[in-house]
């Protein structure tokens, strides 16, 4: 939908994007993860990076309410990104013990395998879930 490059409140580099809410969107969010990594030179968290980033647009589209949601992803230090997925609705996400014989539930426990951090930051319009990789993922 559109693309915005700015640094944060706290001079921090990122790129966001608003996408609609639908699972063709978890491509869209992978090629805004992998253009913002070749920028910062941080190819090397590729492959973490977008399995956090679709796991988190995945549980999006299935929970949310609203048409779109907005994936940025943020360089928090020289070896630290931190990829996020907002959306409308306040319901926050718990991590599940997805049973052998379940087909679904084993996202967030994925992104926190994943991940060295992550979390929900509620918000008066929603919430935003997010992940930090660094050179310990």
């Amino acid at each position: 939908m559109n693309t915005v490059t700015e640094a944060s409140a706290t001079g921090v580099p990122a790129y966001s994007e608003t996408m609609r809410r639908e699972k063709e969107s978890a491509k869209t969010a992978r090629r805004l993860v992998s253009a913002a990594l070749r920028v910062w030179d941080l190819e090397a968290f590729e492959g973490a990076a977008w399995l956090v980033v679709t796991e988190l647009v995945s549980n999006t589209v299935k929970h949310a309410r609203m048409e779109v949601i907005r994936v940025s992803v943020s360089r928090v230090d020289t070896k630290r990104v931190r990829i996020a997925v907002g959306d409308r609705s306040r319901a926050l996400p718990t991590l599940r013990d997805a049973g052998p014989d379940d087909v679904s539930g084993r996202g967030l426990a994925i992104v926190a395998a994943v991940s060295e951090d992550w979390g929900v930051d509620p918000q008066r319009w929603g919430k935003r879930v997010w992940a930090e990789l660094g050179a310990g993922s």
